[in-house]
């Protein structure tokens, strides 16, 4: 089981609300409302992880190893969205997220494949890592600058534990997994050809509520995020360079083949889908 020694990992380096976060640093000149506004939607946003907790329980029955290693991804995700609305508590309480706005983020997903949904998460997370940290650029006021930087390491270190699962995968699904990762991968290391950010919270997950069935869509401000990217935090091609960069970096090293670009991938996806299709054929000829 991987799920003990997570466990151990991410509760040795975990932070404490209290103590590790410098709230005796704050300085009200270097904070604009427009940047209270995007703590107070990025609250929301983080609260999602209730939603998405459900579905991974869900759709992941049969795994006892995984599920456990939720109650430490949920616990943390959580308390991002906790450490935020603290922020605004302390700083503008009048933008401290109400219980029914983060309760419309609270919806069901559609059920999906376990595999591809594990590989959307991993590549969710190295963008989140990403985001924040050019957040913690963009802010000018230090505590919330501090706050930023100390959820970009918890991103990156959920990522990794993502990466663990990924890695037990192809052990038992061996060709299935490998589709399944680059398929993803693929999508996900391609956002410079679609119109959206491509993150978990961004994609459409119920085909009953659409076109309200994104957790952006559902927050306060539903063009929160593009706005945040673009304007704002500046989330430029040389930013989305390095999410690439680190996606195709650890797909290389998962697969044990280099991948230098999103079309080398994306070749490596349409020989796996070839190959699986061709023992098919064969298992059935055999049938």
């Amino acid at each position: 089981m991987l799920y003990p020694e997570l466990f151990k990992q991410l509760e040795a380096v975990r932070w404490n609300m209290d103590t590790d976060i410098p709230w005796d640093r704050f300085d009200a000149s270097q904070l604009t409302d427009e940047q209270a506004h995007t703590i107070k939607m990025n609250a929301i946003t983080e609260w999602a992880a209730l939603p998405a907790t459900e579905m991974f329980l869900r759709d992941n029955r049969g795994d006892s190893d995984f599920c456990g290693f939720m109650s430490v991804w949920f616990f943390e995700e959580q308390k991002h969205s906790l450490v935020m609305m603290e922020y605004l508590r302390r700083f503008r309480p009048e933008l401290v997220p109400t219980e029914a706005e983060l309760h419309e983020v609270r919806f069901e997903f559609d059920p999906a494949p376990p595999l591809e949904t594990l590989m959307l998460h991993f590549c969710g997370e190295i963008r989140l890592n990403h985001w924040y940290r050019r957040a913690a650029e963009w802010h000018t006021e230090p505590v919330i600058k501090a706050i930023y930087d100390t959820l970009a390491r918890d991103e990156a270190r959920h990522g990794g534990a993502y990466l663990r699962y990924m890695k037990r995968a192809l052990t038992q699904h061996g060709d299935a997994a490998r589709l399944a990762f680059a398929k993803v991968g693929v999508l996900m290391a391609s956002a410079r050809r679609t119109s959206q950010p491509l993150h978990p919270t961004n994609l459409h997950v119920n085909e009953k509520l659409f076109p309200r069935d994104t957790v952006q869509s559902r927050l306060p401000d539903p063009d929160w995020l593009e706005q945040w990217l673009d304007k704002q935090i500046q989330f430029d091609a040389e930013w989305e360079g390095k999410v690439v960069d680190r996606l195709l970096h650890n797909l290389s090293l998962l697969m044990g083949r280099e991948f230098n670009s999103v079309q080398a991938l994306n070749r490596f996806r349409k020989e796996l889908a070839q190959k699986l299709a061709a023992n098919d054929a064969e298992t059935a000829a055999t049938a």
